[in-house]
């Protein structure tokens, strides 16, 4: 049964259960709900880098910050197209593209990123876009161009929300959660752990998630990847007990959710992704970047699968599941 009802004290509930009763229960619940073999490969692309006047402390993009990341500015829309087409050939099914802006403004960069969404839908996958805030025009004008799916993260709990950001609040965030699925766009909405929050403030967002009136169709679970000249650049490295907790958790309390194993993998060994494999995740990116990021490359993701018996998920799976 799918609930929004649910309540921080049963949430915490499940959360601290026994390590292995938790893993066991959530592989029960992927398993009526998904087939556990089968991975969604996704790839995210930074179409407009650095220079964002927010000051999200976990971020290298944030124009206040003294980081490595080069700023540039949004890319051409043909660039982006090719790169669309190699992630394909690849092997992914969703591409997402990433602008560092704080708001989607009405000019010729926005409309050069409907072009790109168009385009990569032509090309059969699943286009998601993570632009920052919206209004409910942009949103539709999104949908309009063939916009699959919209990534808008939490973070992190209301609670501990003005630790980490401070230039917009949490009910900017769910403004646009909702004008994203009042476009009939996929939302995508998920957190950061790492960041110096409690195991409440973990539950407290997980809570959130799963209370609004529809779950999001995806729930990215990231792994804070501290970053030099950044204030969490000397946070302590999330283990993969915490991870699987995380992941495990989201799936046994938002079971159709597709549950996105994010920032943090290249730091994981193949024992400990499948770990996070079994307690429901079934979404990961590929590609050698995540914005700004590491992540493993496309050959050690093939070699992870070869190893798990995984195959990747088909584009638009939930529409032909539908049609039937």
């Amino acid at each position: 049964m799918i609930r929004n009802d649910w309540t921080r004290e049963e949430i915490a509930e499940i959360f601290n259960s026994p390590i292995l009763d938790l893993i066991y229960r959530a592989g029960t619940v992927h398993r009526q709900h998904h087939d556990p073999q089968e991975v969604q490969v996704c790839t995210l692309l930074s179409v407009k880098t650095g220079g964002c006047p927010e000051d999200c402390a976990y971020c290298p993009q944030a124009a206040r910050y003294q980081t490595n990341v080069k700023v540039h500015r949004l890319l051409e829309v043909e660039e982006v197209l090719e790169t669309a087409q190699r992630a394909k050939d690849n092997g992914s099914t969703r591409f997402c593209m990433g602008a560092a802006w704080r708001e989607v403004r009405d000019n010729k960069d926005f409309d050069k990123v409907l072009d790109m969404v168009k385009g990569v839908n032509q090309m059969g996958m699943e286009v998601c876009c993570t632009l920052g805030m919206l209004t409910p025009d942009q949103a539709m004008k999104l949908k309009d161009a063939g916009l699959y799916a919209y990534n808008h993260n939490l973070d992190t709990s209301e609670e501990f929300y003005n630790e980490i950001i401070t230039t917009r609040n949490y009910d900017d965030r769910l403004e646009t959660i909702e004008h994203v699925r009042k476009s009939g766009i996929s939302v995508c909405a998920g957190g950061i752990i790492g960041l110096g929050e409690t195991e409440n403030d973990r539950i407290g967002m997980l809570h959130v998630l799963s209370t609004l009136p529809e779950h999001p169709e995806s729930v990215p679970v990231n792994a804070l990847v501290p970053v030099e000249g950044t204030p969490l650049e000397d946070q302590e490295r999330v283990s993969v007990w915490e991870m699987v907790r995380m992941i495990a958790t989201a799936r046994i309390i938002m079971p159709r959710a597709m549950v996105r194993l994010s920032a943090g993998r290249i730091r994981m060994n193949t024992e400990e992704q499948a770990l996070c494999f079994l307690a429901g995740a079934n979404s990961i990116f590929a590609g050698d970047k995540l914005l700004t990021t590491p992540n493993p490359e496309v050959d050690a993701d093939k070699m992870l699968f070869q190893t798990l018996n995984l195959k990747p998920r088909k584009s638009f799976k939930e529409e032909a599941v539908a049609a039937c």
